[in-house]
């Protein structure tokens, strides 16, 4: 299998157009906002050449191109905070959130940086301790017999 990085750079090759350097440019800011970003490429089938995936402690977002636009959908938007306003797409989910870029718009770098290093500081808090099994208390009926 390839090197996510590959197929992603084949993509960005193969649109040619603003979409290809926007997908360029947002993969970009992804790096410079958390250098230890994997990148994956996800959810291949035979109609769809699959996704370039960005994750760092779980999926952080992805980078989905369309005929109008370059979408970047957060994992667990609805859980972020965005002061800036940039999430404009998938408003009404109660897990993801997603930017969609148009050609022309553009991109306010420091807020994405910040939402990006905000979705990765969620999934390391997620992934930072073990939870072990909830310890189930007795019931009072139990404990007056005596048999805790």
């Amino acid at each position: 299998m390839e090197p996510a990085s590959r197929f992603i750079d084949e993509k960005v090759k193969e649109l040619g157009d603003w979409r290809g350097k926007r997908l360029a440019k947002v993969r970009t800011i992804i790096h410079e906002a958390d250098p230890e970003i994997v990148e994956e490429w996800k959810w291949a089938k035979p109609k769809s050449p699959g996704t370039p995936v960005f994750s760092h402690g779980g999926i952080v977002c992805t980078g989905e191109t369309y005929k109008n636009v370059v979408k970047m959908t957060f994992a667990k938007g609805a859980a972020l905070k965005d002061p800036s306003g940039l999430f404009n797409s998938s408003l009404e989910g109660n897990v993801r959130r997603a930017i969609d870029i148009h050609e022309g718009d553009k991109i306010n770098e420091a807020a994405l940086k910040d939402l990006i290093r905000a979705a990765v500081a969620l999934n390391l808090k997620g992934t930072s301790k073990p939870k072990g099994k909830p310890r189930r208390k007795s019931s009072p009926i139990r404990q007056a017999q005596g048999k805790l």
